[in-house]
């Protein structure tokens, strides 16, 4: 009998007029290209493939089928815990799954929340202060320039070329923006000067850690804030005019790879992430790494003209689509003890 693999998530819409949501609300979902592609890698590691969105209708789907284990891509649609609604169902169903668990994608969605469970462990993260309005008063601690962001959120929703702020009116106009818009509290951080970084990890007792990928900011339009935001990821860089973004693996000194590759590994086992998580870092004015944020949904999109951080980086590390795809469901088997089950084609077995 195949295994029968449940596939869950999020289906990427437009914004219609009316609507009253900013512009960038579904980005963070997939298209179906990439749940179709999903599909097929499972599909040829052997598996059956039961497609489910994960919407209101999704707890009766899972229910009634129950499969084997699910692979989930899926980010939820409403609430700041909004990520951990399939697994807590699953969890109640009694089935597996791949992907951390609801405690980790509830923290890791909650960027405060994240710099304060690191920061309890020594793992250097940036100086923040969350505000509920726009007229809190600014921590003294904290210096310009700031980076401003919606406290609950990935994909850089609501991180604008604006989100760079380097005095105080233009940090209170761009909170304000953030929680009328997005409703919910805004994050301030300190701004890190240094290059960017992204680290894919798969596994679990010993993750792999795939090649650094290095985000070339000196590559976005001339003018621009040297951040990763909304707009870097999804209207400068397309598929019709790509930016040569991506350098992977990153040119770094031996003893910076390894340093990044030592933090990206303590800050998953310390989140208790599992199978697979993607750590963004950035270096501030001393050369030291911080974690900025810690995404145990990373995005897969197949297309590599897309600039999907972590099939860039599993791709560099030899790994085709099929493979990337096949092993992170052998690792959540694995965890769980029911790997057997498994005709493991299209794997790859980490060191």
């Amino acid at each position: 009998m195949p295994l029968r693999v449940g596939l869950t998530y999020n289906l990427r819409r437009k914004v219609k007029p009316g609507d009253n949501l900013p512009e960038d609300f579904y980005v963070e979902f997939d298209e179906e290209s990439t749940v179709n592609a999903i599909a097929s890698a499972l599909r040829k590691g052997g598996c059956r493939v039961i497609k489910i969105e994960a919407d209101e209708n999704a707890y009766m789907r899972l229910r009634r089928c129950k499969p084997d284990i699910v692979f989930n891509i899926a980010e939820g649609l409403l609430g700041e815990s909004r990520e951990s609604h399939i697994p807590v169902i699953l969890e109640m169903l009694g089935i597996p799954y791949t992907g951390s668990g609801p405690a980790t994608l509830a923290i890791c969605l909650n960027k405060a929340m994240t710099h304060k469970v690191l920061s309890a462990y020594d793992i250097p993260s940036p100086n923040f202060q969350v505000f509920r309005r726009a007229d809190e008063n600014l921590d003294s601690s904290l210096n310009f320039p700031l980076v401003v962001k919606p406290l609950l959120e990935g994909s850089s929703k609501g991180i604008r070329s604006s989100s760079l702020v380097r005095d105080e009116e233009s940090l209170r106009r761009q909170v304000s923006w953030i929680i009328e818009n997005y409703h919910q509290p805004a994050i301030v951080e300190e701004f890190m000067p240094g290059r960017e970084f992204t680290v894919g990890l798969i596994g679990n007792d010993e993750p792999y850690v795939l090649p650094i990928v290095e985000i070339q900011l000196d590559k976005l339009p001339k003018g621009v804030s040297p951040i990763y935001s909304y707009e870097a990821k999804w209207v400068w860089d397309t598929l019709e005019k790509p930016l040569d973004i991506f350098r992977c693996p990153a040119d770094i000194p031996p003893e910076l790879n390894e340093e990044i590759r030592e933090i990206a590994i303590k800050t998953f086992e310390i989140l208790e992430c599992r199978d697979i998580c993607r750590i963004d870092i950035r270096l501030d004015g001393d050369g030291v790494p911080r974690v900025l944020e810690v995404n145990p949904l990373p995005g897969l999109i197949p297309d590599p003209d897309a600039h999907s951080c972590l099939p860039e980086a599993a791709r560099a590390a030899g790994f085709t689509y099929e493979e990337l795809i096949c092993t992170i469901l052998w690792q959540a088997l694995k965890r769980y003890g029911i790997h057997h089950l498994f005709v493991k084609r299209h794997l790859v077995k980490l060191p």
